[in-house]
């Protein structure tokens, strides 16, 4: 069964990094591009980052453009691990932070193949 497994979130301050990760787990999301979305409390789920299923390709939302960087293995089929890296994290990157496969033709915006979502995991940067 395919699965979404976010993780590596976590409490930091201003100006301070983290790594998030995500177990795509499943052979079905090798052929995928993936992105990275966030939802803040009372705002709508939105795109972050986005490459494509060779990680050749990648797409940023303007806002984490030169700050984070999104990159992927895809070593095991049945495993296929996304990262994003975020640096000089800002108050305003607090936000549960999901992984979904993304729309060959915009890679804002999710795949509609995939109905589901991971839990999802917490970034909360404190000013």
């Amino acid at each position: 069964q395919a699965q979404l497994v976010e993780s590596g979130g976590g409490l930091v301050q201003a100006g301070e990094s983290l790594r998030l990760s995500c177990a795509a787990m499943s052979a079905l999301f090798s052929s995928y591009a993936m992105g990275w979305f966030r939802e803040a409390p009372g705002n709508e789920r939105e795109f972050v980052a986005a490459i494509s299923w060779h990680g050749r390709t990648t797409r940023y939302a303007e806002s984490v453009k030169d700050r984070f960087t999104i990159s992927r293995d895809n070593t095991n089929n049945a495993k296929h691990m996304v990262y994003l890296q975020m640096n000089d994290l800002q108050p305003e990157d607090t936000a549960v932070y999901y992984c979904h496969p993304v729309r060959s033709g915009n890679y804002e915006e999710p795949s509609g193949d995939f109905d589901f979502w991971g839990r999802g995991t917490q970034v909360t940067v404190s000013a």
